[in-house]
């Protein structure tokens, strides 16, 4: 019974990986890919003559049996394009299966992007949400913003370069501008920066998309034990429809009373009365 190794790779420098890793990605049998070309640089980097296997979010389901099958024969490592595999990366249906199989699963830590962009992002780091990459409709991303504005803890989120300005119109949208982020963009490359500073000055600052990968990570909010938690929000929201408040007026009485903002209340307010 062959044993699974989740490898770590790094995420922009190629310094970044360590004697651990290099040398299971050197005794294995096969290495399962997510891109062959990207991990074909880091290959010829360390000299690394392992023969690969693609596999990626568009083949996993039909790889898998092909993986389980070398796992029967010997030992297999996967590596994702960068960073640990199964963050926002393919890799937790294979070691689920591969579990299930009896097969012992071994990670060899590495970098990461999201812990990394928190390290030094000077918001708390004792508690945190990992959120991945958010919904690509607007709509949808405000739901999840909405659903976690009370969170205490600190969001961590990937942003595309393309998507960063809808993302802080939308955190505009349900955050109060107050709010404070930190982005870190091309982590660990030659470019590399962390822009600290509040959603307001974030919109005026990242006026036009910049270039790179992101993690954007969001401050919790600061006084959560002040804040109604949902069901009794609902419950006041439906008690102001019965008794005829307008939205706005009930959107104004909440704030006051719930601790939630009225960016927060007014979409709720609506679906109740619609």
């Amino acid at each position: 019974m062959g044993t699974l190794y989740l490898v770590g790779t790094p995420i922009g420098n190629l310094e970044d990986i360590t004697l651990r890793a290099l040398r299971i990605l050197r005794q294995v049998p096969f290495v399962a890919a997510e891109d062959t070309r990207t991990t074909r640089q880091l290959f010829r980097h360390y000299e690394i003559e392992t023969p690969l296997i693609s596999y990626h979010k568009f083949n996993e389901t039909a790889r898998l049996d092909t993986l389980l099958q070398k796992l029967q024969e010997g030992d297999l490592a996967l590596v994702s394009d960068a960073g640990m595999p199964g963050i926002n990366d393919p890799g937790a249906l294979l070691v689920r299966a591969a579990i299930n199989a009896g097969h012992r699963v071994v990670g060899i830590p590495g970098a990461s992007a999201p812990i990394l962009a928190l390290t030094i992002s000077g918001l708390p780091t004792e508690r945190f949400l990992y959120l991945g990459f958010l919904p690509r409709k607007s709509a949808a991303r405000r739901h999840v913003l909405q659903s976690v504005a009370n969170e205490p803890g600190t969001l961590v989120i990937l942003v595309t370069p393309h998507r960063l300005l809808a993302v802080l119109a939308d955190l505009q949208a349900v955050f109060s501008t107050s709010r404070q982020l930190a982005i870190g963009r091309e982590l660990t490359k030659m470019y590399e920066e962390t822009w600290r500073g509040d959603i307001a000055a974030a919109m005026v600052h990242f006026q036009q998309a910049p270039k790179g990968e992101m993690v954007l990570l969001i401050a919790g909010n600061p006084a959560p034990e002040s804040c109604w938690p949902e069901e009794k929000v609902q419950a006041a929201i439906t008690d102001l429809r019965q008794a005829g408040v307008a939205p706005g007026v009930s959107a104004r009485l909440l704030s006051r009373w719930s601790g939630w903002s009225r960016r927060q209340l007014y979409p709720l307010i609506v679906q109740e009365q619609s």
